[in-house]
């Protein structure tokens, strides 16, 4: 298998070009979305930290991928299981951070990611993380190029309920990172239209990444975003070679979501895809190491 790897691809031992990154951080190995897993990520060689962002009530950015504590990764105050029928009534934006990061989200064993190590940890806030590894990379990687990836948490119907409308969700986030001054190193992405339309309106200098997860055309799904976003990002299952050239005559790179086994990556690095998410940076590359 290996051997037929670097037939294809022996560029990518060696290429500073292609784009891993950690979805999450490192999710298969350690607790998403946290410090841990995004220093984890960084050790492992990832070129960006791939993370989701929500909004608390007191209008704190933090990181999570549900608007709500979920029961696949959560335990209340009592350190008892979080059932997914009452996860929801643990709203985030109807919580202010403070509470927030009392519950524990990592030590909780993942029924989907069971080599994850378990650690208590909690949700942190966006320029908590950012502020980490920045200092990590000046002490122990000061020539390193890392990239963020963050992703707008919205949906239509989560609006005013779990999160605040696109214009201010957008707002809040744009905030931390121009504080933090690290705008040149981010990717803005999301499934929702509607807060890449803003932030393309309003912050155009950030570069735009449209998550797929339809089986629409490209040109439909381009055509609901109104513009080209820098990175086409779709569920790996749904990418081929055709398309991925379709793609970048567009100049739009190609960025597949979420690829764990090595047999998925060898297949979508055949398509000539610009780089990759996954929850096992280390497997890539194990498969791509002398």
């Amino acid at each position: 298998m290996k051997y037929y790897f670097f037939l294809l691809f022996p560029f990518l031992t060696f290429s500073q070009e292609f784009d891993i990154q950690g979805h999450r951080g490192c999710r298969g190995l350690l607790p998403e979305n946290s410090i841990e897993a995004m220093i984890k990520a960084i050790d492992l060689g990832v070129t960006t930290l791939e993370m989701d962002i929500v909004i608390s009530k007191d209008h704190q950015v933090l990181l999570s991928h549900e608007p709500f504590l979920s029961h696949e990764i959560a335990l209340d105050l009592n350190n008892k299981e979080i059932t997914e029928e009452e996860e929801k009534r643990f709203n985030l934006y109807q919580m202010n951070y403070d509470e927030i990061k009392r519950y524990d989200c990592g030590s909780k064993i993942h029924p989907r990611f069971l080599e994850q190590q378990k650690i208590p940890t909690y949700k942190p806030l966006l320029a908590e993380v950012i502020d980490t590894v920045e200092r990590y990379l000046s002490l122990k990687y000061p020539e390193r190029k890392l990239y963020y990836n963050i992703e707008t948490k919205t949906t239509v119907e989560g609006d005013d309920i779990f999160h605040p409308k696109p214009e201010q969700f957008v707002d809040l986030l744009v905030r931390v990172i121009k504080e933090k001054k690290i705008e040149h190193k981010v990717y803005i992405q999301s499934f929702d239209v509607r807060t890449l339309q803003y932030l393309h309106q309003k912050y155009p200098e950030f570069k735009t990444v449209l998550l797929v997860e339809n089986t629409w055309s490209i040109d439909k799904n381009l055509d609901l975003l109104g513009f080209y976003p820098d990175v086409y990002s779709p569920e790996f299952v749904l990418l081929n070679k055709k398309k991925t050239s379709y793609l970048h005559k567009k100049n739009i790179k190609v960025i597949p979501w979420t690829v764990n086994e090595q047999k998925d990556m060898i297949t979508v690095l055949s398509y000539g895809i610009d780089g990759l998410i996954t929850d096992y940076p280390n497997r890539y590359f194990e498969l791509v190491k002398n």
